[in-house]
Order: structure tokens, then sequence, then C-alpha cells
């Protein structure tokens, strides 16, 4: 069953994760880490780029939630991520698997398959990505998507039910699933798609937003808000903006100024 994202209860979720700001342990690619980081400011999150192997258990088991995005993956990297999810995962604390590129190269996607037995609270892709993931192509074309998000939808539910994750396939309409459910956010730009890192950094802000979330259920209503509020505000930026190198810093303020009792409505 397939509804669309309802803005009252997007506007809930955007205030209870912002009196929560939480702290959101960032272990992303290196391409994005600044832009990620001044995202989740401006939205209300507090993040943190702890990187090392010998620091990332420590502070993931102290941290409100944990995102693993494997963009510019390398085995130093990627056992800081391994010790990170483990830490999570004993402490109760959730964490955002986020497999770009996945399918494309072998050492990506098997990194990606040990990832997911570690039993991420949300997985967060592009179509490519979540169709490659589970098991119905080979990737897309890098980085980007070669299919479009509802071509992904069944390929999300179906994740969504192997893994016990919620799932949001990202594109010109995010869909996010729990494979029971899904949730249609019908908001956002193309301008989105010419700026390097709004995808990861929406998977950060997913990881804020799903922070001290446990219910199943509740965790829907969190990701189809953080996709929601991505969306809307990368709306409000393009107004602002006449290209690319002015959609950034139009986007964070947006971010930091949507009003969430606007949304909840009268």
């Amino acid at each position: 069953m397939t509804t669309h994202v309802r803005l009252d209860q997007v506007g809930a979720e955007l205030s209870r994760m912002r009196q929560a700001a939480p702290l959101v342990h960032v272990l992303t690619n290196e391409v994005v880490q600044e832009f990620t980081a001044n995202v989740l400011l401006a939205i209300g999150a507090a993040p943190a780029m702890i990187v090392a192997e010998e620091e990332a258990a420590a502070f993931a088991s102290i941290a409100s939630a944990v995102l693993v995005n494997i963009g510019t993956l390398y085995p130093a990297r990627y056992a800081a991520m391994v010790c990170a999810v483990d830490a999570a995962v004993a402490a109760g604390t959730p964490w955002v698997l986020d497999p770009v590129a996945v399918g494309v190269l072998r050492y990506r996607t098997e990194a990606a398959e040990q990832l997911l037995t570690k039993h991420p609270a949300v997985i967060r892709g592009n179509a490519s990505e979540i169709l490659a993931l589970a098991g119905l192509s080979q990737g897309g074309r890098g980085v980007d998507s070669t299919a479009s998000s509802q071509s992904a939808v069944q390929a999300a539910e179906s994740l969504a039910k192997q893994t016990g994750a919620i799932v949001a396939v990202t594109g010109a309409v995010d869909y996010v699933t729990d494979g029971a459910e899904t949730i249609a956010i019908p908001f956002g730009h193309p301008l989105m798609t010419k700026v390097v890192g709004t995808g990861c950094a929406l998977s950060a802000v997913t990881a804020a937003f799903v922070a001290g979330v446990h219910e199943r259920s509740a965790r829907l209503s969190a990701v189809a808000a953080a996709c929601a509020v991505m969306a809307l505000c990368g709306e409000q930026a393009v107004k602002q903006s006449h290209g690319p190198g002015s959609f950034k810093p139009s986007f964070l303020d947006a971010l930091a100024v949507i009003d969430p009792v606007r949304l909840r409505g009268p």
C-alpha cells in the first residue's frame, strides 16, 4: 500500500528531532564531509566525523545515531565502519547504510553485502543502488542511477522485508517503505542532482531523524519526514538561487529556517 507523506507528521518529526539535537557519528565519503556536517548543523543536529579505526567504536557507542556511507571506500575506512557498526548494534543505536555505487565494483559490493548482515535501521540509496543491493541489477552509472525510483519500489519493499530495515529509494519521487507500507514523497527539484552531496547529506539527516526511535512503524514516519524536509528545502533553495553554486548556501539557509509549526498547519 502506497500513501503520500503527511506534512503535519513531517512537522512533528522535525520538532522532535530538533528538540533532541542528536549527535550523529558520520562515516561518509571524503568528497562530501564538510557539506554533510553543515547540513546537519543547519537542520538542528550535531555532526561528528570520527573516522579512525582506533576511535570509531568508542564514539559510535555514545552517539545518538551512526551513518555509514561507502562512497570513498578503502580498507582502513571500511575497518573503521565495521568497528562503528558493531559498537552501535551492541549499544542499541540505530545506524544508516548508504550503499553508494553498490553493484558497480566488486569490492564495494562485497563490503555493502557484509554490512547488510549487521542489521541497519535504515538503507538509503538511489534506484540503481537499491536494485543492486536486492540482487536485481548490476548497479548504475558510477554513483548515478540509471533507473527511476518508481521502478525500484518493489525491490525496496523486498529488501525491507528481508533485512528488517526501513528502505528509502530516492529520485524524482522518494519512496520509503517498511515492506508493508510505502510512503511517497513527491517533492524536490532536478537542480538537487547537480550538486554533489545532496543524497549523501540526506542519509546523514535520516540518521538524525531516527536517533532515539526504536519502533519500526515510528522509524518509517521518521525517515519519510527526513526525505520530505530535505526535498522541501531543496524546492525553496531553488527559488533563491541561480544555479548549483548559489544553491548550496540557499539550501543551508532553507534547512535552518524551515518551520515545523507551518508544516503542521493551523
